[in-house]
């Protein structure tokens, strides 16, 4: 939750920043996108400095090193500052992730670890949602500036808090062979399971970010011309994944994951279409439907290299997550372009696209497996 307060806060007040810098909508879509940027680039990376470290340290470590770019965010004097430190907030995201998944790979098996998997996507639902919430209504309170100070007071909080709480590890085993490393990096690039998890990502988060990124300029627009707070509480439809998804794992458990990832992005689909309706209600009920769709896939699809790979999870995760950002940062860029020139309407059928390709990815690509007991 701590780690995604931060990755898409800026989104409630993306109108906003637009007018104090003079910024175009391309230029709104790369600062979103410049942390995801720097998570796709690091996650590999920081999971394998994890396999040799240690979880817990690095996790508390990340956390407050993120503190530092948030709070740096509140003193930007353009629009490239603020995608600067928008792109160091992501260098450290990774090391909470990622090492955070391998974590519960370790510590817990069978269904308790389908459970967490789960639980852990409730997290960071709920921390999405969070950032974006408590970003609009600070800006209306005291401005995005000084909110940006109150986010980075929560992220140190948010470090005390796992220092304190979260138990060390019990099974992790140290690797700090690089060599070996790389040939398990060389193991993972061929392994059907985390290539088609890495496909399935891209397109999940190129959905999510285009879409959460530009129904914002497209609700700030006539004829709804909402204000960040009215923004802010329109993300309170991301508080259906924190439930939605702990279900997920009755439907994993019975379907298998390639069967639900393929009724979740048919589901996506249809939220996404629902977008293009003309009253508030009815584009909020197709952003519900949609987020939903998107949070049962991503719940799936890391449970599908949970319980697949068994050697180098941590740096399995971090594959899994520099594919997942990559469509992140293309969401945003190529999001950014279709809706300049053709504003909502052409980001939908960019979107759609995405996904059509991720129904091919998940239908193709994901080996059926049996479903275990335990």
């Amino acid at each position: 939750m701590f780690a995604f307060l931060q990755v898409y806060s800026i989104q409630a007040v993306l109108p906003v920043m637009m007018v104090d810098f003079s910024a175009t909508e391309v230029q709104a879509g790369m600062i979103v996108g410049a942390t995801v940027l720097a998570i796709a680039i690091m996650s590999p990376f920081l999971g394998m400095l994890s396999d040799a470290v240690g979880r817990k340290s690095f996790i508390v470590g990340a956390l407050l090193f993120l503190a530092i770019p948030t709070a740096l965010i509140a003193q930007s004097s353009s629009i490239e500052w603020v995608g600067i430190w928008r792109f160091m907030q992501g260098l450290s995201v990774p090391g909470i992730t990622v090492v955070t998944i391998a974590y519960i790979g370790e510590e817990f098996e069978g269904r308790a670890m389908t459970d967490l998997m789960s639980f852990y996507v409730s997290g960071s639902v709920l921390g999405g949602f969070m950032g974006r919430f408590l970003m609009g209504h600070l800006h209306e309170l005291i401005g995005w500036r000084d909110g940006y100070y109150v986010m980075t007071a929560m992220t140190l909080l948010g470090a005390i808090w796992v220092g304190n709480m979260l138990p060390s590890s019990r099974h992790f085993e140290a690797n700090p062979n690089f060599r070996s490393a790389i040939q398990t990096l060389g193991e993972h690039v061929t392994n059907r399971y985390v290539v088609t998890a890495c496909l399935l990502g891209a397109c999940v988060l190129f959905s999510l970010v285009g879409c959460f990124t530009f129904i914002n300029l497209h609700l700030a627009d006539k004829p709804y011309e909402l204000g960040t707070g009215a923004l802010a509480n329109i993300f309170a439809v991301y508080l259906l994944g924190v439930i939605i998804t702990p279900l997920s794992t009755t439907l994993l458990r019975r379907f298998g994951s390639a069967r639900t990832v393929r009724v979740a992005i048919i589901i996506s689909m249809i939220g996404v279409l629902l977008t293009l309706v003309t009253p508030l209600w009815g584009v909020i009920i197709g952003l519900a439907v949609m987020s939903s769709g998107v949070f049962i896939t991503q719940s799936a699809t890391i449970s599908y290299i949970a319980v697949n790979v068994k050697k180098g999870r941590s740096l399995a995760s971090g594959l899994y997550y520099m594919g997942y950002y990559t469509g992140g940062t293309l969401g945003g860029w190529l999001g950014g372009i279709a809706y300049a020139r053709g504003q909502w309407s052409l980001t939908v059928w960019l979107l759609l696209f995405v996904q059509v390709l991720a129904l091919l990815i998940a239908s193709f690509g994901m080996i059926k497996t049996t479903r275990r007991a335990t």
